[in-house]
């Protein structure tokens, strides 16, 4: 017999906001005096290092991509979290995707992520 987990909600997050998130359960556990488990010890090892805006930078960071054309919610998390610098690492965010953007859409993404770089 096989389980299966129902997926309830998804909600996409940005580094900044999970890192947020990640500190007040580990102040819980601290309060708590409760040992963290490797996977959450290293998920806010993770978060402390890849997380350079604050939140309110990466909101309005999602939110300015979530403006341009060719940019879904999934990929605006994506880039603000990769914050790609030039085209090819932003490629290579589109790379799984069933377009490709030209180079005037790619320079119209990367001038949105240098304003918060």
């Amino acid at each position: 017999m096989t389980i299966f987990k129902e997926k309830v909600d998804e909600e996409y997050l940005t580094i900044a906001e999970t890192k947020e998130i990640l500190e007040g359960l580990e102040l819980e556990r601290v309060d708590d005096e409760r040992e963290m488990r490797y996977e959450l010890a290293r998920a806010i090892e993770h978060v402390n290092r890849f997380a350079e805006l604050d939140v309110e930078d990466s909101r309005e960071l999602v939110d300015a991509l979530l403006e341009l054309e060719k940019v879904n919610e999934k990929t605006a998390y994506k880039i603000a979290d990769l914050k790609p610098l030039d085209r090819d690492e932003l490629r290579a965010v589109y790379a799984q995707e069933r377009y490709s953007l030209s180079g005037d859409e790619l320079d119209e993404v990367l001038n949105v992520v240098k304003q918060y770089v």
